[in-house]
């Protein structure tokens, strides 16, 4: 067992308005399995690249292990997976790869498919197999549970359960108590270490709160208690030392020492409540430094005249890489579902649930297809992708007058100007940008532009400006990626409150079981 050492750390990015961190100071043990908690934006992947050393910075970081950074980055996806293995690490071990796949459920056979027909959770599931043939490193896993499904998530949690020696990123509540001993928190004003899971921590977060917030309302009171006493004290003083002057005489002499000694009594007692009413603003100024308020979101779903909203019928569906139109060689469309039924009425908050790659994305964007093809009036904020499944055989059954605002997994379309986005899409300005100061935007963000977010706040800014659409139904294919846990407690109380009538595709165990009201099965 080391410790990696953190002493007076201070970063800020080049051009940057402020610092990302400022004489920072920890210690944790190589040997802990740590899960890093902070809001989006904070900087949880700065870090981890700062221990890497990709950045330059102030203070000083010492640790003698070396570290392994997840995510990898792929530079050519269409080479076959096995080709992106080996450019990632030339020196891999073949069957410690496997080893690690078979742990994560995976078949050898993607190995000899190009990487980008993968889903995103199994390209996220071949990256962890590689980084685990790694062995004896310190792992900094960048959220690993983004885009993998539940089982793998379940697979996933086991697996870092008997591992030691990580910093773990990861927004899943469940997933984080299932495997980690330590929680790291970057809050508002310092970094601290706790031991315990992610419910342990968030139970003593929530305790101190509290505490904070009482004790902020005692002294509160305590100094308009005590600046009145002040004032009546001050004035009492004052007209008493004004008795003091008049005619000399020996018993107005008594008189006189007696009242001056009381003015001086009473100007003591004024200083004596100045000085506590001091004591309890500086106080009351070290408390709720770190309070990280969230703010209630509101939502506008309409009521259609229908009760139904979404009927699908023995559906099959196949995928092809053009927009819209039949005309693929049989040969070259590959069958994603088949002989699918279901129906969304309204208030339904229904769940896909499935394995990767089973088809629950390419569900939604046939629905989305549908309705463009009846040129219903739709949040476009889906227009950008790249390529879109047909519908092969089966029907799917959409009213008139019907209206869907869309919130896509896929957030590398994004940029430009928070401006440029609202125009772009057709959103209220102001609306979009309340919305976003309530998902703990502060407003420096909005001077910056879209694609030097982090991944969360790419994401808030698509959940946004779905909120931002007063629709009939929301689709959402999985919101939460990269959404800080505040948020995702945020967005939970929004539908539990407001009850749109929604489809989702999420593997956040505990928002599932919290929001759903029907999850089907695929």
């Amino acid at each position: 067992m080391s410790q990696i050492s953190v002493n007076n750390l201070t970063f800020y990015y080049e051009g940057s308005y402020d610092n990302i961190f400022e004489n920072v100071t920890f210690q944790i043990d190589t040997d802990w399995k740590l899960g890093f908690v902070a809001r989006n934006g904070r900087g949880k992947t700065t870090f981890l690249k700062l221990l890497t050393g990709q950045y330059e910075y102030q203070g000083n970081i010492s640790s003698s292990v070396i570290f392994d950074y997840f995510p990898f980055e792929v530079d050519d996806k269409s080479k076959n997976t096995i080709d992106v293995i080996e450019k990632i690490y030339p020196d891999y071990e073949f069957w410690k790869v496997c080893r690690e796949l078979n742990q994560l459920n995976m078949d050898m056979e993607i190995f000899y498919r190009p990487f980008s027909t993968l889903s995103n959770g199994e390209q996220t599931r071949v990256m962890l197999a590689l980084l685990f043939s790694k062995e004896n490193n310190f792992l900094l896993i960048d959220e690993p549970t983004n885009h993998l499904d539940m089982e793998s998530r379940e697979a996933l949690k086991d697996y870092l359960n008997d591992k030691k020696g990580f910093i773990l990123v990861s927004h899943d509540r469940n997933f984080m108590d299932g495997c980690v001993n330590h929680v790291l928190v970057i809050n508002k004003t310092n970094i601290e270490v706790q031991q315990g899971n992610f419910s342990s921590w968030w139970e003593n977060k929530k305790r101190q709160d509290t505490f904070e917030l009482a004790e902020n309302e005692r002294l509160k009171k305590d100094i308009k208690r005590l600046t009145e006493s002040a004032k009546k004290t001050k004035q009492w003083a004052d007209n008493v030392e004004a008795t003091k002057i008049g005619a000399m005489s020996e018993k107005y002499e008594r008189t006189r020492a007696y009242v001056g000694e009381k003015s001086r009594r009473m100007q003591m007692r004024r200083k004596n409540l100045e000085r506590r009413q001091q004591r309890d603003i500086e106080e009351k100024s070290g408390l709720l430094k770190n309070l990280e308020t969230v703010e209630e979101l509101k939502i506008n779903p309409l009521k259609h005249y229908k009760d139904k909203l979404t009927v699908m019928e023995n559906c099959t569906i196949v995928y092809q890489n053009n927009m819209f139109g039949n005309d693929i060689p049989q040969n070259n469309q590959k069958e994603i579902v088949n002989g699918f039924n279901f129906e969304i009425k309204q208030g339904d908050r229904i769940f896909l649930k499935g394995s990767n790659g089973c088809g629950k994305s390419s569900i939604l964007k046939c629905i989305l297809a549908t309705l463009w093809e009846k040129k219903e009036k739709t949040s476009n904020l889906y227009l950008s992708e790249s390529s879109f499944p047909i519908l092969k055989e089966g029907r799917i059954e959409i009213p008139n007058q019907f209206i869907i605002s869309y919130c896509s997994q896929d957030t590398s379309m994004l940029g430009g100007t928070l401006k440029e986005y609202a125009e772009k899409n057709d959103i209220d300005e102001t609306l979009f940008l309340t919305l976003l100061r309530k998902l703990d935007f502060s407003r420096i963000q909005f001077e910056k532009r879209i694609e030097d977010y982090s991944g969360g706040q790419k994401k808030k800014v698509l959940l946004a400006g779905s909120l931002c659409t007063k629709a009939h139904l929301y689709i959402w294919d999985e919101p939460l990626n990269f959404i800080d846990v505040f948020s995702r407690m945020q967005i939970e109380e929004l539908i539990l409150k407001f009850k749109p009538t929604m489809l989702l595709v999420e593997h956040d165990k505990r928002f599932m079981e919290n929001v759903a009201t029907h999850i089907v099965n695929i």
